[in-house]
């Protein structure tokens, strides 16, 4: 890329969570971004609900601590009934515990955290089509006063949303199904013991409902719609016909905050990247609400593309390490898609054998407590492994290649840099590759020595605090690093990062 390029902000188009993950992102990595979106201001739907820990680590990271706190409700755990009766409780531990935290909040804190870094959006502004010119893109814009103009970008990052204008003019197909039963979400408050801190799944043949407590007092009810049934058709009395028909009665519902009709989807893109554009969040993947991880990974995404396409864009990487974005987060986006379509698919079981087996294999691994081992850590974002780096070091003083850090350590790290971590006594070898190290990659690369028990190892964990590689001698670990770092430009790099912020300014 030539340098005039390289001085070119990025373009993200949507301030959803993805989109305002994926601008601040950027911005504090150093590189200069435009964050627009064609509706007039931010949306008030509730929407997404649901925080699990590993976003959590992201918005914390970036400051939103205290102001998510003030506005979330922490779970304490899921619980499954069966024509009434309990057959499952799924309890969360402290590390992954998810918060309740409705997306209009959410999308607040991620905007105060955007400013935070220097950055606004820049609402009634919508891009209206782009091209791609080899080394930048060409995007018409059309600003608040109807004016329409273009600008160009380095790159553009596609967030917005499951009807996207990027994935379209880049005729990326969105393979997948839509789901033939509709569904009702209603934002009401509730006359019930139930507890206020669970999710509460009630599984009939008549169709499942869930409802669970939100920060304000009121309830989430989510439940499947009859056939037939359009957004005309519902109000809060047949909303509470269909609670009394499919919970364990005594639920009485007023003062709704929101009912709407919804038809659930699974899809996913053919791809996430053409060249210089990018698709995250639901622009990339779609699906029931089942487990909670739109929002989640949606920003995932967003974190994941940003720090990469920062060091592409500062010169300090090559182009391929945006292709891993594409096959790291499709992994999970596929996943996360899989996941939802079998929940959903258990919570319409109407035959009664069906329903018999679904009913005894919960209660046994609820019993177990079976969840508490795979199924909600996954949930929680922790147990996510990309195919990274080099494998060859194996297994490492509580690093896994792929899997994130341990969760002290990652704490502790620099996320806006890759970490050396070396464990155990290092010998000369490893002493001369730090030294090297701090000679020339310190701008892109931490050094932090590890006191642990065991084979001396060297850990090269990435910004998002996933383990890329993992080498027990100095030799392989200089490969790989040079491998994956261009050297520091000095002079030249400082230029055009001068360049950048002029343009910035």
């Amino acid at each position: 890329m030539s340098g005039a390029a390289q001085a070119l902000p990025v373009l993200v188009t949507g301030a959803g969570p993805a989109g305002l993950t994926a601008a601040t992102e950027l911005l504090r990595r150093g590189v200069p971004v435009r964050c627009v979106d064609r509706a007039d201001g931010p949306s008030t739907l509730s929407k997404a609900l649901g925080l699990w820990p590993r976003t959590v680590e992201l918005i914390h990271r970036v400051g939103g601590r205290d102001l998510l706190a003030a506005r979330a409700l922490p779970q304490s755990q899921m619980r499954y009934y069966s024509d009434g009766k309990v057959i499952a409780d799924l309890r969360y531990r402290a590390a992954t515990r998810p918060l309740i935290c409705p997306q209009p909040d959410i999308e607040a804190v991620l905007r105060a955290n955007l400013v935070r870094v220097g950055g606004t959006v820049e609402w009634s502004t919508e891009m209206l089509s782009f091209e791609q010119l080899g080394d930048r893109v060409r995007a018409r814009l059309r600003g608040p006063d109807g004016s329409e103009h273009e600008e160009e970008f380095a790159y553009l990052v596609g967030a917005d949303g499951a009807s996207s204008t990027v994935r379209a003019r880049l005729g990326v197909g969105f393979e997948g199904s839509t789901y033939e039963l509709r569904f009702v979400v209603a934002d009401v408050r509730v006359d019930t013991a139930f507890d206020h801190r669970m999710t509460h799944y009630f599984c009939s043949p008549r169709g499942i409902l869930v409802a669970c407590g939100l920060p304000d007092g009121r309830w989430r009810v989510f439940t499947s719609a009859p056939q037939g049934v359009s957004q005309d058709d519902i109000d809060l009395a047949a909303v509470q016909r269909l609670v009394d028909e499919r919970g364990p009665g005594g639920i009485r519902l007023s003062d709704p905050d929101w009912i709407s009709v919804f038809n659930v989807h699974a899809r996913h893109a053919e791809t996430t990247r053409v060249d210089r554009a990018f698709l995250i969040g639901d622009a990339a993947h779609i699906h029931s609400p089942a487990g909670g991880q739109g929002l989640n990974t949606g920003m995932n995404d967003a974190h994941n593309l940003a720090w990469k396409l920062a060091l592409v864009w500062h010169g300090r990487v090559e182009e391929p390490l945006l292709d891993t974005y594409v096959s790291e987060r499709g992994e999970v986006a596929r996943a996360v898609v899989r996941q939802a379509d079998v929940q959903t698919r258990l919570w319409l079981l109407r035959k009664p054998h069906q329903v018999a087996l679904r009913d005894n294999a919960l209660r046994l691994a609820s019993g177990l407590r079976l969840f508490d081992l795979a199924y909600i850590p996954w949930l929680a974002g922790l147990r996510t492994r990309y195919r990274t780096g080099t494998t060859g070091g194996g297994r490492a003083a509580g690093f896994v290649p792929g899997a994130l850090a341990p969760r002290r350590l990652r704490g502790e790290l620099d996320d806006l840099r890759h970490t050396l971590v070396v464990t155990g006594a290092p010998d000369r070898s490893a002493r001369e590759l730090t030294g090297w190290c701090a000679d020339r990659l310190g701008e892109v690369l931490d050094v932090r020595t590890e006191a642990r028990r065991g084979r001396p190892a060297l850990i090269l964990v990435r910004p998002d605090g996933h383990v890329d590689t993992i080498a027990r001698d100095a030799r392989a670990m200089r490969a790989r690093l040079t491998g994956l770092f261009r050297p520091l430009l000095g002079a030249g790099q400082e230029s055009r990062e001068k360049k950048a912020k002029a343009h910035t300014a």
